[in-house]
């Protein structure tokens, strides 16, 4: 770590998230390390929203409602895809964000519980969250589809992605949005970050290549859909919002992402998170770059709400 110029809050947060790495290399094993190591990041939800789980187009889901009503013309909502390179990661491992959002923005958060690799690769997980999303738009709620977009981290910023490529290629109502932080979208080796962060703290680039290799298993080649930097065309898409990490091995793929948006002609902002790894949304309230970057998200949000 030492050729990672960190803070002394972030080496602390990174050292508390490590210290939850689990000797048993299996796949349950790592399961349950990454579960403990969440719980252990999750505060208390802020007073007054209700939560249910529920199943919409047999996908599990959880609901984070505001205490206070939404006025009328429609509810606007937030659609947030976690984070767990399609592997790891559930309703709960991101409780903390999606809980944040929904309090801080007053409006309503659905997460989505897609089915994960290696026991259900691609496109099992992207499907799941287009069924969602299309089922949002005739219930059970009353969305806003001008205020309705979709939000994730990691690997749910990539799903968020491909979402909206797959949304614009059937001619499909879009999101307002597309929020990707710290997205993994299929760059490749030649990326520089892949050899300047090749062992970033919390992500390193051998990491990225097991979690593509268990998502990608087959030998289909991997469509846009799978890795949306392999997009032809990226005309027509939602403005989006995508954030990334100085020190993440996936950094360029946003980064370059961002530019094939702008080339494109869409409302692109990078945020790149100096200071920041891969994976620190949950240093909320730990370390001042972090608070810094939700403030950019916060006010972005609002701004599309």
């Amino acid at each position: 770590m030492a050729l990672y110029s960190l803070s002394e809050q972030m080496t602390a947060f990174v050292k508390k998230t490590v210290s939850f790495n689990s000797t048993d290399s299996s796949l349950a094993g790592l399961r349950l390390a990454y579960s403990e190591m969440c719980r252990a990041f999750t505060p208390p939800r802020p007073a007054g929203l209700y939560v249910v789980d529920f199943e919409l187009a047999g996908v599990a889901v959880r609901s984070y409602q505001p205490p206070v009503a939404s006025a009328s013309g429609g509810v606007p909502c937030i659609v947030y895809l976690h984070g767990g390179g399609w592997v790891v990661g559930d309703l709960d491992s991101h409780d903390f964000i999606c809980a944040e959002l929904a309090s801080t923005l007053g409006v309503l958060v659905i997460a989505v519980d897609y089915r994960l690799a290696p026991e259900h690769p691609f496109p099992a997980g992207f499907d799941d969250c287009l069924k969602v999303w299309r089922v949002l738009r005739n219930g059970p709620f009353q969305l806003d589809p001008a205020r309705t977009l979709v939000a994730g981290d990691s690997a749910g910023g990539n799903l968020a992605a491909a979402l909206c490529l797959a949304l614009r290629d059937a001619d499909e109502p879009l999101p307002a949005a597309q929020v990707l932080i710290y997205p993994g979208l299929g760059g490749d080796q030649h990326l520089a970050s892949r050899s300047e962060c090749n062992d970033a703290p919390l992500l390193t680039s051998s990491d990225v290549d097991c979690y593509h290799a268990l998502y990608l298993q087959g030998p289909a080649k991997p469509r846009a859909y799978a890795m949306p930097l392999l997009a032809q065309d990226f005309r027509g898409l939602p403005p989006a919002l995508i954030a990334v990490a100085q020190f993440d091995p996936l950094r360029d793929d946003g980064v370059l992402y961002a530019e094939r948006l702008n080339a494109a002609g869409v409302a692109t902002q990078l945020y790149y998170g100096e200071g920041l790894v891969h994976g620190c949304l949950r240093a909320r309230g730990q370390a001042g770059e972090v608070d810094a970057l939700y403030e950019t998200l916060l006010g972005y949000l609002a701004e599309k709400l």
